[in-house]
């Protein structure tokens, strides 16, 4: 399989809904999200008919909007939101929005999905929210948010590697060496790295983690 690329300045909007609308979950073939962009020539055009995704022709989805270029005035249950470029607006299904350009050439790209679709989130999601916290020495809160992917990741080796260093950093050699033995029975690779890991020193001559 190929990636599929797509410009946007190479399409063609569609007149729709009252503005200007660019099908493209159709034009790339996308399976797993809605996503579409809405465009306005001019300011005041409409970019987002108002809608709550409870009508007969909505998904229910929950929306981001992402503010791709110009200026969007949007209204969100009946609150203004000024959204310039590089604006991410998230929506709720139930909640009533809709936007209009509030400068010319605004373009805004719609993502939707229903509430949960996305879950479980990648395993990595947990340690790389977990990095700030690491990397200012606060192993407690960094084990703390690495583990809440154990839920739905419970033995998946690299969410297992990172707590274990994360662990041996801490002090807690006990609770180290036993995600190791996890990350190294579920992915080779592990082994090896440890072997030159500066965060698993402490751990990484037990003899609990002997080859069997």
């Amino acid at each position: 399989m190929s990636p599929k690329v797509l410009h946007l300045e190479d399409t063609e909007p569609l007149a729709a809904g009252g503005g200007l609308w660019t099908p493209l979950r159709r034009l790339l073939g996308v399976t797993s999200i809605g996503i579409n962009a809405y465009s306005a020539r001019e300011a005041g055009d409409e970019l987002i008919e108002r809608h709550d995704e409870r009508s007969p022709g909505a998904g229910g989805h929950e929306e981001i909007y992402f503010v791709v270029s110009g200026r969007a005035a949007f209204v969100v249950d009946g609150e203004p939101i000024d959204a310039p470029a590089q604006t991410l607006l998230l929506v709720e299904p139930g909640l009533e929005r809709e936007a209009s350009a509030a400068e010319a050439g605004t373009t805004v790209l719609v993502l939707g999905g229903k509430p949960g679709a996305a879950l479980p989130v990648s395993p990595f999601e947990h340690w790389y929210a977990a990095e700030p916290a690491y990397s200012a020495g606060d192993y407690a809160t960094a084990i703390a948010i690495a583990s809440e992917g154990l839920a739905d990741w419970p033995e998946h080796p690299m969410l297992h590697y990172q707590l274990a260093c994360y662990r041996a950093l801490a002090g807690d050699r006990d609770q180290a060496v036993e995600h190791l033995r996890i990350a190294f029975a579920g992915d080779e690779r592990t082994r090896a790295w440890a072997a030159e890991d500066d965060d698993l020193a402490s751990v990484r001559e037990d003899p609990r983690l002997a080859e069997e």
